[in-house]
């Protein structure tokens, strides 16, 4: 509807007025208010649904919803059962709620419909209409006091385990008694042990401490089932062993008490000695060192986690430790042998035990050795002494003409094969040889002749020694070249039928080069 810039105007002030509580709020078509800051876009309702006033009844969901159900199919549960056939009925079992095709009893020899005896009863047929979870929920319909048969036999296995054992350890028993030297007094106490061991064997079968009896989740109710607490009852709580309020904290919620509530009580005398004592012993260091080699792995480019894959996690740590384990002997076993070991049955030779030997050495005023060892010089990370290619010399032995060689072959070629006392021999041959030509050369070298400058003809050929040009037809020639570039120039002039003259004469390439623009004459701006 359109609105002049006045209605405008105005309908922006009501706006402005209901939201500052000025003015009444808006009514929609059921008579209910319409919070003003909610935004036009919101409030008009699209222009199919024709609506006259404003409201916010076309953003409420308008489709209900089925009744959806959360029961499930009665299995088993027939219904009306017949004595005679009915017409319609299945004609193998007389059933009316199916044909025989999806019969599911045994097909008879002769149906229910020719001999009207054993009428299958009707099954009951039910139709839900179940939600988005119920299709998709895998235990729609699971009636969970069928799950009581489990538990009956795993308890009964229970039982009949602790029956066996039981009978086990009385039969050890009587053996022992049995096996005793003096009969008389072997009687007299067998009576008594057995009563002993037996009390043993009922007191091991008591070491439930306390069951505490929790309801499985039945619909019915159910049996029991058995929690056990592994604190024994008559054992002092740990928030009651020190009632110091700066002691060990204890907390409620988790049941944990991390320090020592008694730390100055004798060890011998303590069975509690904090929760953290289980983090510092046993299996939680290795799980710790596990944890921080996964840590450090990862950190050094590893694909390894241990959330994500635990086990590959612990086969790296195992094969970490086996690795370390084998560098640690083999530095081990390094330092021995440089070294010696001192811990070992084997006698040190004299000459290290005691720093001396028979051997003479003779040293100058510096300390240098001059006689009696040979002086050991001391060696690069370079590779020495390597001789390849058949030399007998390293390279860089040799220098000549600022470059590097052989010596035993004096060549300067790096990766060349060695020719011996062969190819020095040939080298200075053929160097020698060179000389001489150089020299011969040098002698044979005379004055250069001198060329005259040939002149070139117009048209590219020597010029004759008798050519003449004639002047007049030299000016003509000019003039011809003259018309020819005005032309070249505005082709505008030229005329439709035109005679071409292919005959060039002299005078003519004469023209033609006189006229011609050298690009590279420094004069040529000059020219007409």
């Amino acid at each position: 509807m359109f609105k002049s810039r006045e209605d405008h105007r105005k309908q922006l002030e009501l706006e402005e007025a209901r939201k500052a509580g000025l003015a009444p709020a808006e009514v929609d078509e059921d008579g209910n208010e319409i919070n003003p800051h909610i935004p036009q876009y919101m409030s008009s309702a699209p222009w199919y649904l024709k609506a006259e006033k404003p409201g916010l009844k076309h953003q409420r969901k308008w489709k209900s919803d089925p009744n959806y159900t959360t029961s499930w199919y009665d299995r088993g549960a027939k219904l009306f059962q017949a004595s005679q056939y009915r017409k319609g009925a299945c004609t193998n079992c007389g059933a009316m709620t199916h044909d025989r095709k999806s019969c599911m009893e045994r097909p008879r020899t002769v149906g229910a419909k020719w001999t009207n005896v054993n009428i299958a009863p009707d099954e009951k047929i039910e139709s839900f209409e179940l939600d988005y979870d119920g299709k998709r929920d895998r235990w729609n319909g699971y009636d969970t006091s069928t799950y009581t048969r489990v538990i009956a036999t795993y308890e009964a296995k229970e039982e009949a385990r602790k029956k066996f054992l039981k009978e086990q350890q009385l039969k050890k028993l009587e053996e022992k008694d049995t096996e005793k030297d003096d009969e008389n007094a072997g009687s007299e106490d067998d009576e008594d042990g057995l009563k002993i061991d037996e009390a043993k064997v009922d007191e091991s079968a008591q070491m439930d401490f306390a069951k505490v009896e929790k309801r499985v989740r039945t619909t019915g109710g159910g049996s029991t089932g058995t929690v056990r607490n592994l604190r024994i009852r008559e054992d002092t709580a740990k928030y009651l062993l020190n009632l110091d309020v700066n002691s060990a904290y204890y907390d409620p919620k988790t049941r944990s008490m991390r320090e020592d509530p008694l730390p100055d009580a004798d060890p011998n005398d303590k069975f509690y000695v904090g929760d953290n004592q289980n983090r510092l012993s046993g299996q939680a260091l290795e799980f710790k060192q596990l944890n921080i080699h996964a840590w450090e792995a990862f950190d050094k480019g590893q694909d390894i986690h241990m959330q994500a894959a635990p086990s590959q996690a612990e086969l790296l740590y195992k094969s970490f430790k086996v690795k370390k384990e084998i560098l640690k002997s083999e530095h081990k076993d390094k330092i021995m042998e440089k070294y010696g070991n001192a811990a070992s049955e084997d006698t040190i030779p004299r000459e290290l035990l005691l720093g001396q030997s028979e051997r003479e050495i003779e040293y100058d005023r510096t300390g240098r050795i001059i006689k009696g060892q040979d002086v050991s010089l001391p060696k690069s990370k370079y590779e020495e002494d390597i001789f390849i290619n058949n030399h007998t010399t390293v390279w860089g032995s040799w220098w000549k003409d600022h470059q590097w060689g052989y010596k035993c072959c004096k060549q300067t070629i790096k990766n060349s094969y060695c020719t011996g006392l062969a190819g020095i021999e040939a080298a200075e041959a053929s160097a020698d040889l060179m000389k001489a030509n150089m020299a011969r050369k040098e002698a044979a070298e005379d004055v250069p002749v001198q060329h005259e400058e040939k002149r070139l003809a117009t048209w590219g050929t020597d010029v004759p020694q008798d050519l003449v040009l004639d002047k007049k037809l030299l000016e003509e020639s000019l003039k011809k070249e003259n018309a020819r570039r005005k032309e070249e120039k505005d082709e505008r002039k030229r005329k439709y039928n035109v005679k071409w003259n292919d005959e060039v004469t002299a005078e003519d390439m004469e023209a033609y080069r006189m006229k011609r623009i050298h690009h590279d004459d420094p004069m040529r701006d000059f020219l007409n």
